[in-house]
């Protein structure tokens, strides 16, 4: 049975990791998170079926004993936007420095471990052809944008390094957005290519089955022309089911706009291989229809009509 050991397993991609990876029973699981009560509630369902060690991917002693006793690393932990770009300093900490680490211990203790590295489709920036990106496509990145710098360093260590990888630049991810946290650092006219965190999670864990076929390759993992849409269609759908939320309305007033979307011309490649996805933006929507019946999301509907009406105005205008 072969040995995975997944970080960052309790955030949204990682849950659908861990539920797809025992889907498959083939795998004994480890979990690596911080401590916290988030963490343990999220990872509690799972605790009698998988490892779960509580730690931080900076410590060599931890990382070094599990990357000796692994096959697969998927790594995922590491800080998302706005914070990421708010805090350069734990940006590069977390998601530079603990690449770093899991790439020296692989390195150092078992060069035959095959590391799976969630980078992103944001370091790519703002592109005068937004319609045909690939991952050959050079990124034209804002200063401000720590994330995606520390992602592509992030990448090029790897390369420099290993001898057994693959590279998956996820889209913009869509979450229940009640108890996962959004990214909103995107501006609203920006057309983009989504991608649902059920079909990310599983196509981390096809990528095991393809491991000798995507070896030191990078891919650009979308939904596809199903989940192509202009973000503030896609925040009308949002605010019309769940309605305005206080993270939502903060995020949005100051956070900087640094991530500008795309459609990727090459995104297929990685499905023809894995065939990863099974979902489309209605089913997607539909999944947001429960909280329409929430008597507790009534005010936050509520809320979230001047921009719904904002939205609407601006589309017809055009």
């Amino acid at each position: 049975m072969k040995k995975v050991l997944v970080t960052g397993a309790a955030g949204t991609v990682g849950l659908q990791v861990i539920r797809f990876l025992l889907s498959e029973g083939k795998y004994e699981i480890t979990a690596l998170e911080l401590k916290n009560k988030h963490v343990y509630k999220r990872l509690k369902p799972f605790r009698k079926r998988i490892n779960i060690v509580f730690g931080d991917v900076n410590d060599s002693a931890i990382v070094d004993a599990l990357v000796k006793d692994h096959d697969i690393v998927i790594h995922l932990a590491g800080v998302l936007p706005p914070l990421a770009n708010v805090r350069e300093d734990l940006c590069k900490e977390i998601d530079y420095n603990g690449t770093k680490q899991i790439v020296d211990s692989i390195k150092d203790y078992n060069p035959d471990c095959f590391l799976l590295y969630s980078s992103s489709t944001s370091v790519y920036g703002i592109q005068d052809d937004f319609e045909h990106i690939t991952v050959k496509t050079n990124g034209v990145l804002d200063d401000y944008d720590y994330f995606s710098k520390y992602k592509l360093e992030s990448e090029k260590y790897i390369k420099s390094n290993l001898k057994n990888f693959s590279i998956l630049r996820l889209a913009y991810i869509l979450g229940d957005p009640g108890p996962e946290s959004l990214i909103y650092n995107i501006t609203p006219n920006s057309k983009c290519e989504l991608l649902s965190a059920e079909d990310a999670g599983y196509a981390f864990v096809c990528a095991i089955d393809f491991k000798n076929k995507l070896n030191k390759k990078t891919f650009n993992v979308a939904g596809g022309e199903k989940f192509r849409t202009k973000y503030s269609d896609y925040l009308v759908h949002v605010f019309k089911t769940y309605g305005l939320s206080f993270k939502f309305l903060s995020a949005y007033l100051f956070a900087e706009k640094n991530y500008y979307g795309g459609y990727y011309e090459d995104g297929d490649k990685l499905d023809d291989i894995l065939h990863f996805r099974s979902k489309n933006l209605d089913v997607y929507y539909d999944t947001l229809n429960k909280y329409k019946y929430k008597v507790t999301r009534f005010l936050p509907r509520l809320l979230a009509y001047p921009f719904i009406w904002s939205y609407s105005r601006k589309r017809k205008n055009k």
